[in-house]
């Protein structure tokens, strides 16, 4: 008897777990990071101008169009901070980009993050701890091909003594 109703119950429940699985193989795939970022805590002087610096890694085999790109069709890298109490931040300073040419057009240079970069970021804060919310945009590209721009959160944490 416990057999037949083991089968009942997996007989029930059987179309209730495929359709289960069928929506979670329909669940969007977690997009690939090419640009990796970890907020590391940083102090600077309280009320006086200060420097943050936000480092970023651009995964090995590819790369990102710098801050300015050498055509108008290709999509800066970009950081956006929003406001927060108790700081003031200025424009972010980007760092120059590297010459970089595809072997079946060597002639045209484009201008590139690879590797680490660092991103400069000119504050003042009033004294305390303090996380400043953002985005950085990118496009990530390899040899071959580029992939679609990527607008990842950043948070920067620091603290002003």
């Amino acid at each position: 008897m416990l057999t037949s109703a083991a089968a009942l119950v997996a007989l029930v429940l059987s179309p209730a777990l495929t359709a289960s699985a069928q929506l979670n193989m329909n669940a969007p795939a977690k997009q690939k990071a090419y640009v990796l970022y970890a907020a590391e805590p940083q102090t600077i002087a309280a009320k006086k101008p200060a420097t943050l610096e936000l480092r970023f890694q651009v995964i090995n085999g590819y790369h990102v169009n710098s801050h300015t790109p050498k055509s108008d069709f290709l999509i800066p890298t970009v950081v956006t901070l929003q406001p927060a109490a108790g700081v003031k931040a200025e424009e972010p300073q980007y760092p120059h980009g590297s010459p970089y040419s595809f072997s079946f057009d060597p002639g045209t240079k484009l201008d590139v993050y690879a590797g680490t970069f660092i991103v400069k970021l000119p504050v003042v804060a009033s004294a305390g701890e303090h996380t400043l919310e953002g985005t950085l945009k990118y496009q990530a590209c390899d040899n071959a091909s580029c992939y679609p721009p990527r607008t990842v959160p950043l948070k920067v944490l620091f603290n002003a003594k």
